[in-house]
């Protein structure tokens, strides 16, 4: 517990800055335990490389680390169906590090899920997947319930959600995804995922009239510039965090930003917004106490600077196929 929070405890399990892509945290306070968007993945591919297998001993790690949180929590989020932010039950020794429904069963089990809502503000891809986590990793919950909007009561703690708002900018494809705010008192933690910057000016507005003492929130995906962003888009996420960060005393950036190996030059204006009001900006490795772990922007130093076993190399010459087996780490 630091930065402002005295009886909300946040510990973050697993993110960019941990080696992973994924923004799990668990969030403990005196009369509720929220384990939020229990997920996690890999990159497939990125600079044409497969993950390292460093990468691959990280998320086996980080699943274990995420299962014994979820042994601690009574609720359990979904912000939206992206497959780092929830836990799927199919077997995937690639992306998600997953079996044929057993880490998801460790996850949900007995849990009241919250969860985005399946049906409204959802594209099509989304409304499959969240019909097919009702089906497997769902049926193991005591309860799943649509969240979005909606404010729930623990003893003195309030779980409040935001409406859907934009995946990325107001224009994007990628989907809707719900914020979670724990309130205790005059403590608010934020959680603010795949917001992307926010690269909606909206979605900004509904972060500050939050008033959060710690926000972790996703930041804009620099490294997506000019390719899959456009510039303007990302510079209008740049401006709407700096307007975060002079207005909230911690911000917790990861996620997409972090993807990034310049990340920390390119945003140097909102890094200086914030230290104009004594204000602070740190990773979920820094909130953690840890030190940073970027693996993904990495990958072709790791490959160059930690061979891989021939076996390795054999086991990528798989990765067409439709069955795939545990890679030899």
């Amino acid at each position: 517990m630091e930065a402002g929070l005295k009886k909300i405890r946040v510990t973050p399990l697993a993110s960019e800055s941990f080696g992973v892509r994924s923004m799990c945290t668990l969030v403990e306070t005196p009369d509720v335990t929220v384990l939020l968007d229990a997920g996690v993945s890999l990159c497939p591919y990125r600079f044409n490389l497969p993950p390292h297998p460093i990468e691959f001993q990280t998320i086996q790690r980080l699943r274990q680390t995420i299962a014994e949180a979820a042994d601690k929590a009574t609720v359990t989020t979904i912000s939206h169906y992206h497959f780092d932010h929830h836990t799927p039950s199919y077997e995937d020794w690639v992306v998600n590090w997953t079996d044929n429904g057993e880490t998801a069963r460790q996850i949900y089990q007995n849990k009241t899920v919250l969860a985005k809502n399946p049906q409204e503000n959802i594209n099509a891809s989304q409304r499959q997947r969240a019909w097919m986590f009702q089906k497997t990793g769902g049926k193991h919950a005591k309860t799943v319930e649509a969240a979005d909007g909606k404010t729930f009561a623990f003893g003195e703690i309030k779980l409040s959600f935001s409406e859907a708002v934009a995946h990325g900018s107001e224009d994007s494809m990628l989907d809707w995804v719900i914020m979670a705010t724990v309130e205790y008192g005059e403590e608010r933690f934020m959680f603010a995922p795949d917001v992307q910057g926010p690269m909606s000016t909206r979605t900004a507005d509904l972060i500050l009239a939050a008033k959060p003492t710690v926000i972790m929130l996703g930041g804009p995906p620099l490294y997506l510039a000019g390719f899959r962003v456009e510039e303007a888009q990302l510079e209008l996420g740049i401006r709407n965090l700096e307007r975060i960060v002079a207005d909230v005393p911690t911000v917790v950036l990861e996620h997409h930003a972090l993807r990034d190996e310049a990340w920390r030059p390119k945003l140097e204006s909102v890094f200086q917004k914030a230290q104009a009001q004594g204000h602070k900006i740190m990773t979920a490795a820094e909130y953690a106490g840890k030190e940073n772990v970027f693996l993904e922007s990495k990958r072709k130093q790791l490959f160059h600077d930690h061979p891989v076993s021939e076996e390795f190399r054999q086991w990528t010459k798989t990765l067409n196929g439709t069955k795939i087996a545990k890679p030899p780490i």
